[in-house]
């Protein structure tokens, strides 16, 4: 009972301390455009829709156990259907967000139905052939995909009584797009389709003993992964206004994953932190070597990955771990003072009998005028008589 007790005063106690981390993190969100320069706002818009994106492939790899190196495929499925919703159809913008979920997520369902037979590097080589041979239809479907020249779209306009820039305008609008998304992730994770991808994940066999079923949720969960790919692809859409075949490579993939595992599996906010890696290390390489910018890249990842194992996201974590450990250390080291090292405790002192100055008991010599040796009988002798 005091348990349970415990740990509802310590839940209680971290609400307010989350509500006020999210208040401070809105009034920041909303507040950076008209501090930050155009290009310093559009670099943070480009942040936010690789968070979608990296927040449904935490889905997938972070909590549902499974390898994915096809995400950048769906996500230049999203951003095409969004492209060409807008250059063939004239369709408004906020149109094309639906309908790059719902096309995507139907695409998911079908990528999820290998998951149901292979696991591992095999699954992970069927994701991978989707991203490398993407591109290349897309460059033979010309006549809808413009080909190798790609689709150039308008992008969002602000409306007059906004009275906003057009990249203030569109930080604004990925900004509630990516808030929903997140809102979604959470909530999905904390309801019974969240509870049986964590089971799915930690032991496949235990899950199913227990009435998960296995199809249904591995389909899922690349169904839901791809979904927000999607949706992050129809906001490259808007905020790039031009799309082409080149720009959604398997790099892409293997970037959104990396970026994932840097800013930290199964953690509410490492696709926020794993997005910002996206997006700024590889303009801070290419600052420090023209040259070799994927070099310097590859040497920032080791890096972090060796500092954070866990991620960026649970850095903070091992930090406060590491210093509540040395804390009793130190505290114990300090308590210990000279005075009360040298002189010892009542119950630590030995019953012994004093000694000499050269630290043992002095010798006894005794000679056979000694009353004690000579009336002292040998062991084992016979009772004397009278006579003797």
């Amino acid at each position: 009972m005091n348990t349970i007790t415990a740990a509802l005063g310590t839940d209680r106690a971290r609400r307010p301390r989350a509500a006020l981390t999210v208040l401070l993190a809105a009034a920041a969100a909303v507040g950076a455009p008209f501090y930050f320069a155009p290009f310093q706002v559009f670099q943070l818009t480009m942040v936010l829709l690789y968070a979608v994106a990296l927040a449904g492939l935490n889905l997938l790899v972070g909590f549902g156990g499974q390898i994915s190196l096809g995400h950048g495929a769906f996500f230049a499925a999203g951003a095409y259907t969004a492209a060409v919703m807008l250059d063939r159809y004239d369709s408004g913008h906020l149109a094309t967000l639906p309908v790059a979920a719902a096309g995507c997520f139907l695409l998911g369902l079908g990528f999820g139905v290998p998951a149901l037979r292979l696991r591992g590097l095999y699954l992970a080589l069927i994701t991978l052939s989707f991203a490398v041979f993407l591109p290349p239809l897309l460059k033979r479907l010309e006549p809808v995909t413009g080909g190798s020249m790609g689709l150039t779209v308008d992008k969002l306009q602000p409306p007059a009584w906004s009275g906003l820039a057009e990249d203030q305008w569109t930080y604004f609008v990925v900004l509630a797009v990516t808030a929903v998304a997140l809102l979604l992730a959470r909530n999905l994770l904390r309801s019974s389709v969240g509870r049986a991808l964590l089971a799915v994940r930690d032991n496949e066999s235990a899950a199913e003993v227990m009435g998960v079923r296995l199809s249904l949720h591995k389909t899922l969960a690349f169904a839901w992964s791809a979904m927000f790919a999607g949706v992050a692809g129809c906001l490259y859409t808007w905020v790039i206004g031009f799309v082409s075949p080149d720009s959604f490579s398997f790099v892409l993939s293997i970037t959104l994953l990396a970026g994932l595992v840097v800013g930290g599996l199964a953690s509410l906010y490492g696709p926020l932190l794993g997005a910002a890696f996206v997006m700024y290390v590889p303009s801070v390489s290419q600052d420090v070597s023209e040259a070799a910018p994927g070099v310097v890249f590859g040497l920032l990842i080791i890096t972090v990955m060796f500092v954070a194992p866990t991620g960026l996201a649970g850095l903070p974590g091992r930090v406060l771990g590491a210093v509540s450990r040395r804390l009793p250390r130190t505290t114990a080291a300090l308590d210990r003072t000279p005075e009360a090292d040298s002189v010892p405790e009542a119950d630590s002192v030995p019953l012994a009998e004093p000694k000499s100055q050269a630290g043992c008991r002095p010798a006894t010599t005794l000679t056979p005028a000694d009353s004690a040796v000579v009336d002292a009988e040998p062991v084992g002798a016979p009772p004397r008589t009278e006579k003797e």
